[in-house]
């Protein structure tokens, strides 16, 4: 473990001020529009801009990756990220954001392709499960960190802007000067949205319900708490808070998953995020109990992408698993980006309360499908679900790509006795 750590360190460093960086971008732009008077369904529009040109992005990069090579794609996608927000600072407008928004997007989804192939390649078959951990503790302590630097200076001046693309910059540096070679690239066949609905109905309902959900909590949670908590601190503690949830819960929510029917864990996680929707609604927006309550939200929104992919993989044959990743990301994609468009809609019609409303509603709506299909299907049984899960493929919802060699990773994982760790 600790070998292939030293051999991804200038990747991890590298990618946790990219998400540093993302994370300070994200609420600050939802907080400036706020301030500029945008209205809420334009800005939902064009916060969504970032999850189109994810999934546009997660389609165009490896075919970069494999014409120039890793290093040389994730130097020009990070300029290109760093560019983009000195664009945001220069022009305040919203169709000039949302592109922007768009390009910033299709920027990530290539740094995550990126590194997330290499980190696969740098990871054997008995670490990969430890690396996934680290990997996304960088990337959720990124992201959190990020948002307390929203406190460094005034919202509506060009100086947070500055610092969003020198914190970029910054994440290209050990990239730049590792010395070690980047690794092969290699991309699988697809398989189509009808097939793995045929092959999972509930996979590609949790995977479009939870994006709409997260995209929901990121999109419009910078708007929502301008509006309702005002103070510039206080948008930061409540944007961290998510994270924080999201960091404690994960490992948790997936040991359970591992030892009772993973539909049981989607329903009990689905529940435990539309509880504390309404508990929020009823609490003052200030206070200790009110951020526990967006914790406990968090906890249960963050890690419900992984169960998804967990319960498609149990029930996908291991020759399908790898292809179906891309079906997975292409219903991610639809629901993150729909998702902060109709809550923008409905803020803006009815008002924030809405915000939560939205998130639960979505919730709601996994809860009854799960519920529909466990009266007509049967379930996995804990121990062919410790078999059968192949999450190992280091990533976020991204991470379609394979490893180097993925079909005999695949292999490998199938015959092994106690499989990844998730």
């Amino acid at each position: 473990m600790w070998n292939e750590l030293r051999a991804a360190w200038a990747l991890l460093i590298g990618i946790g001020f990219m998400m540093l960086g993302n994370g300070l971008q994200s609420t600050l732009l939802g907080l400036r529009a706020t301030m500029e008077g945008f209205p809420t369904f334009t800005t939902g529009i064009m916060m969504s801009g970032y999850y189109v040109g994810i999934f546009v992005g997660s389609m165009i990069a490896p075919k970069l990756v494999q014409r120039v090579g890793h290093i040389r794609v994730f130097a020009a996608l990070a300029s290109l990220a760093s560019i983009s927000i000195l664009v945001h600072g220069i022009y305040v407008g919203a169709v000039t954001w949302t592109i922007m928004r768009f390009i910033t997007g299709i920027s990530y989804a290539g740094l995550f392709v990126v590194s997330e192939s290499w980190l696969n390649d740098r990871a054997s078959n008995e670490t990969r499960g430890r690396m996934l951990s680290v990997y996304m503790v960088v990337i959720t302590l990124g992201m959190g960190g990020g948002q307390f630097l929203l406190n460094l200076s005034s919202p509506m001046k060009v100086d947070l802007f500055v610092l969003v693309s020198i914190i970029v910059s910054i994440g290209l540096i050990p990239i730049l000067l590792t010395a070690r070679p980047a690794p092969a690239f290699a991309s699988t066949g697809k398989m189509s949205l009808a097939e793995l609905y045929r092959a999972s109905p509930l996979a590609v309902i949790s995977n479009g319900l939870t994006g709409a959900a997260q995209g929901m909590v990121f999109g419009l949670g910078a708007v929502y708490a301008r509006q309702e908590l005002h103070d510039v601190a206080l948008v930061s503690i409540f944007m961290a808070s998510f994270l924080l949830g999201g960091l404690i819960f994960q490992w948790p929510i997936g040991w359970i998953s591992d030892r009772v029917d993973r539909r049981v864990t989607i329903i009990g996680v689905s529940v435990m995020a539309v509880v504390a929707c309404v508990v929020a609604l009823l609490l003052p927006k200030s206070g200790v109990p009110f951020f526990v309550t967006v914790i406990m939200l968090g906890g249960a929104a963050m890690p419900m992408y992984s169960l998804s992919i967990a319960y498609a993989n149990d029930r996908l044959k291991p020759e399908q698993i790898v292809p179906a990743s891309g079906a997975l990301v292409m219903v991610a994609g639809m629901g993150l980006s729909a998702g902060p468009i109709i809550v923008a809609f409905l803020m803006g019609q009815f008002g924030s309360l809405f915000y939560f409303i939205g998130i639960a509603s979505a919730f709601a709506l996994l809860i009854a499908f799960a519920v529909y299909r466990m009266t007509i299907t049967q379930s996995v049984s804990p121990d062919a679900q410790r078999q059968t899960v192949v999450a190992g493929l280091i990533g976020t919802p991204v991470a379609e790509y394979n490893t180097p060699d993925a079909e005999n990773y695949v292999e490998e994982v199938i015959c092994a006795d106690d499989g990844p760790a998730r």
